[in-house]
Order: structure tokens, then C-alpha cells, then sequence
């Protein structure tokens, strides 16, 4: 085994040489508690596992959530001291993430360092194309491929498989579509070719959608716990509560991930417009250029809505997208105002107690002279 089997490569070494001088190893993060990290490294040709702290310095100086270490990223390891120290994190080369729940404008990051995002989700009552455009939205951000899992192929007929296939590839022709079902095994070749040696496949997807049955199967062990399966919806009962990256046998890494109720958007106006391209190929020909889609004269995107070429669902969701991009920009742009202010708060309460500190010097040396 070598760190190559974890997913190192050149751009990771080149980054890691000033690390390497002050006598760190490299190590990656492969779970998440919150106030320690479990990290995976090689020694002697043999992976292994370690628990890990933080450095104060790499905590104070994250300016968000974002910055800190996260499952998937790979960090410089001080082994000298009574605990193993993260002293640095390495850049990452793909980073999926979204916007964190809640109002603050804070981004989430939940996969770093993928090769694959896998979107898992069945032909059924979880299969929905709106929520599939907002993930596609994010990977495309990420710099992952994209990979949808059609799950649970064995409780839906072949036409209702198919014709969600279709559905999927007619939304983004980039993503490769698998029929898999854990209960028959079948489908699972075209999984594996995304898990090649070195390579990351982060599951993400909805409770209950059988991300865990999924990843025990490759695994080829019971190695994470699954609920009971409900006799009428055939769903599995999600049991991960945490991140975790695990080595396939075979070669390859998956990462298994809570089920994800909200795919809020942290992403920028470009990949909207990558994602939705066709709709942006339309609106090109409005009659006029500030066109804004409603009543105005001329206008493509109503024309092709009302004649078909263009769905009324997908249209609404392109909107609805953009509204929430626009709002997460703006919510940004108020939370970097209120960092600069604090930061000049800061900045003149310092400067104050430095003149202040430098006033009490002026008035002890005349008394240390009367002394003399």
C-alpha cells in the first residue's frame, strides 16, 4: 500500500514539500468528531488509522466553517507531541459542497477531494428531476463527475427504470446513469468502473435511498448498519450519522454521508447558466435583450413554454434557482461588511492599546531617572 491508494498524487506532494521539510507527514481525513478527526496514512507499506486534533492557530484563522479540515482533505501531521497535530490542510482539487442549513450565509463542505459525486435515488417516490438540477448545479461547481444511482431497481417494473434513466440523461447529458438493486446485486459494474485505484466516490442522496446497503455490498461485509426495511414503502431506515471514507478491497475509496434533506445552492451565476444552457439558448432570441420573461413583447422563453420546447417545471426551477443565488449573494456581500467592520473594530482597538502601552513606557522612563 502507498498514499497513492488514498488518492495522493503529484499536485498533492508538490504542495506538501515545505510540510515534508519541518517533518510532518501526510495523512487523510477519513472522519469527522467534531473536536478530533480520524486520518489515514501509510507506514511500512501498511495503511494506518490515527486520531488527530486541530492546531489552534489553523482553528483561530479560519475566517468560516469552510476553511477548516474536513472528511476528504488531506493535512500535514506533527507526530512529535503527546497528540497527532493537524498543522496545515493541503489545497483541495474538488470541494463539493452547499449552502449550510439554516439563514446564515455559511457554505457546508461535504465531500473534498472526489473524483465522482454519486447522486443516489430510486425510480420511485423519492425520484425528482428539481431536486437531481440542483445537485448537478453543485457538482458541477465541485469539479467532481457526476454519477445518479437509480437504486431499488427490483421494486419498480423495467419501464418505470428506463424511462427515469432517460429523464436523468435527457437533464444532463454529462452524467452516467446506473440501475443498481442491493436485494438482486445487479448493476453494480458500471459503479465500479468510477472505483479505480486511488479514486474517491463520495454517495450522496436522500434517507433511506440505500447509500449504506450500497456501500456494504462493495465493501463486500455488513461494515455499516442499515435499518429495517418498511414492508410497505421498501425503504431502508438510514442509520449514518457521519462522514466516513472507507478503502474497497479491490482498490478505491467511497465516502458515505448522512441523507441530505435540503440541496441548498452555494454556487455562482455561471454554473446556473452551465446547467441550464438550453434555457439560455432560448431566452438569446427574445426581442429585446433586457427581456424579463413575463408579459414583455417578443419574448422566446414564453413562446417556447407555451408551444413545449421548453417545460414550464424546468423554466420555474431555472427562477427559482436564480432567485436564491441572488439572495445567497446578497446575504454574502452583508456578511463581509460586518467581517470588515469587525475587523476594523479590531484593527483600532489594537492600534489603541498599543498607544496605550506605549504612553505608560513614556511615563515610567522619567521616574526610572529620578530613581538613578
Amino acid at each position: 500500500m502507498t498514499l497513492h491508494d488514498l488518492g495522493w498524487n503529484e499536485a498533492f506532494e508538490h504542495a506538501f514539500a515545505d510540510c515534508r521539510s519541518r517533518g510532518w507527514i501526510p495523512a487523510r481525513l477519513s472522519r469527522d468528531h467534531k473536536i478530533a478527526y480520524g486520518a489515514l496514512t501509510v507506514e511500512d507499506g501498511e495503511i494506518v488509522e490515527m486520531e488527530v486534533v486541530l492546531c489552534g492557530r489553523l482553528y483561530h484563522e479560519a475566517e468560516t466553517d469552510a476553511e477548516l479540515p474536513a472528511v476528504g482533505d488531506w493535512v500535514a501531521i506533527d507526530t512529535e507531541r503527546d497528540e497527532n497535530v493537524i498543522r496545515a490542510r493541503l489545497p483541495r482539487q474538488t470541494c463539493f459542497s452547499r449552502k449550510a442549513p439554516g439563514e446564515a450565509a455559511e457554505e457546508q463542505v461535504i465531500a473534498a477531494n472526489v473524483s465522482t459525486v454519486a447522486v443516489v435515488t430510486e425510480p420511485g417516490p423519492d425520484f425528482n428531476l428539481r431536486r437531481l438540477e440542483r445537485y448537478f448545479a453543485l457538482v458541477g461547481r465541485s469539479g467532481a463527475r457526476p454519477l445518479v444511482i437509480l437504486n431499488k431497481a427490483d421494486l419498480h417494473s423495467a419501464a418505470e427504470c428506463e424511462e427515469a434513466a432517460v429523464a436523468v440523461r435527457e437533464l444532463n447529458p454529462e452524467a452516467v446513469v446506473c440501475v443498481t438493486s442491493v436485494e438482486k446485486g445487479r448493476g453494480f459494474k458500471a459503479v465500479r468502473a468510477f472505483l479505480k485505484k486511488g479514486e474517491t466516490v463520495a454517495f450522496i442522496g436522500s434517507s433511506g435511498v440505500g447509500k449504506s446497503a450500497m456501500i456494504n455490498h462493495l465493501l463486500g461485509e455488513e461494515w455499516l448498519w442499515t435499518g429495517e426495511v418498511n414492508e410497505v414503502t421498501g425503504k431502508g431506515r438510514h442509520t449514518t450519522t457521519t462522514r466516513e471514507l472507507l478503502l474497497l478491497p479491490r482498490g478505491g475509496i467511497v465516502m458515505d454521508n448522512p441523507g441530505i434533506r435540503e440541496v441548498q445552492m452555494w454556487t455562482d451565476e455561471t454554473t446556473l447558466r452551465e446547467r441550464f444552457a438550453d434555457v439560455d439558448a432560448i431566452a438569446a432570441g427574445c426581442r429585446h435583450h433586457n427581456c424579463r420573461h413575463g408579459r414583455d413583447a417578443g419574448c422566446a422563453i414564453r413562446a417556447a413554454v407555451e408551444d413545449g420546447t421548453l417545460s414550464a417545471e424546468r423554466y420555474e426551477a431555472y427562477l427559482k434557482l436564480d432567485e436564491e443565488i441572488a439572495e445567497l449573494r446578497r446575504r454574502r456581500r452583508k456578511r463581509q461588511v460586518t467581517l470588515e467592520r469587525r475587523a476594523k473594530r479590531d484593527h483600532k482597538i489594537q492600534a489603541r492599546n498599543r498607544e496605550d502601552r506605549r504612553e505608560l513606557e513614556r511615563q515610567r522612563r522619567p521616574r526610572a531617572r529620578e530613581i538613578e
